[in-house]
């Protein structure tokens, strides 16, 4: 029997759910928090992202461009212009997740507790600096898996008519996958689970965690707006894992993902992700 997100379009629809499930979730009372933090961090990143930029662009401008080239400053200043705010929109992204790693992590336990009513076992203050470690070398396995494959489009953007039409749309795809990744791995690193186990299962929902992380992409944005976006995007994909994937990876059937030795398909349930309803038939 086949999974009611199997289709395109139903896949579509459960990372708009998740996304928008994201939203409410952040409102709740017990949640608030957990919420602040992320919040904050991303402020005073900003804040001083926002003042290097603008404090250092004329002298990063004038150092980047040849003075034979003054000719071609209508069409170049620009494109540079537009290569810092690119390499500053990386930069703040990167040292966001680095920082906000722990208190993310907190917050996506937080609310699975309160969405399956099920604590996790090691929990508290001092369980979470012991995991520090552990949740930082994570965030270095997304930037190594993420890093050469920017590189590669970065480099395709240079080929004529290919950088100028096929790679900005590459670019666009890739990066909404690497949000889901980025985002969706809170959950399942809570839980121990591996990197490369956590990707394949991402991959098994492909068009609907591209959907997830085409919005949290779009949100990230607009101005103010992506303050917000991380705690949202944490609270969506830890539903995310609730519902989809998380009786399979806590041992309740056997095989890989997507179909063990038993040969079962995971079924979802059509409830609101208040609770574990993912059922294997």
């Amino acid at each position: 029997m086949s999974s009611p997100f199997a289709t395109p379009e139903s896949q579509v629809s459960a990372g708009f759910h998740y996304f928008i499930y994201g939203w409410r979730l952040i409102l709740q009372r017990k949640l608030m928090p957990f919420v602040v933090f992320p919040i904050a961090i991303n402020a005073v990143l900003m804040i001083g992202l926002i003042w290097l930029f603008f404090a250092h662009i004329g002298g990063l401008l004038d150092s980047l461009l040849p003075s034979w080239l003054e000719w071609l400053n209508v069409i170049l200043i620009p494109l540079i212009f537009l290569m810092i705010l690119v390499a500053f929109y990386f930069a703040f992204t990167t040292l966001a997740n680095f920082i906000a790693a722990p208190f993310n992590a907190l917050l996506a336990e937080k609310v699975e507790q309160q969405l399956t009513g099920e604590a996790l076992t090691d929990t508290g203050f001092g369980e979470l600096l012991k995991d520090v470690p552990r949740m930082l070398k994570r965030e270095w396995q997304k930037m190594w898996y993420s890093f050469p494959r920017l590189i590669a489009l970065f480099l395709l953007g240079f080929m004529p008519v290919v950088g100028q039409s096929i790679v900005p749309v590459l670019t666009f795809i890739f990066g909404a996958w690497l949000l889901a990744i980025q985002y969706c791995d809170y959950p399942f690193d809570n839980h121990k689970i591996s990197f490369a186990r956590m990707r394949n299962a991402l991959a098994q929902q492909r068009v609907m965690n591209f959907t997830f992380g085409a919005l949290v992409s779009l949100f990230t944005m607009l101005p103010f707006v992506n303050l917000v976006v991380m705690p949202v995007a944490v609270c969506g994909a830890t539903a995310m894992w609730v519902k989809e994937y998380r009786r399979f990876f806590l041992g309740e059937s056997s095989g890989e993902f997507g179909g063990g030795a038993s040969g079962s398909t995971l079924i979802i349930s059509n409830n609101k992700p208040s609770s574990n309803h993912l059922v294997e038939r």
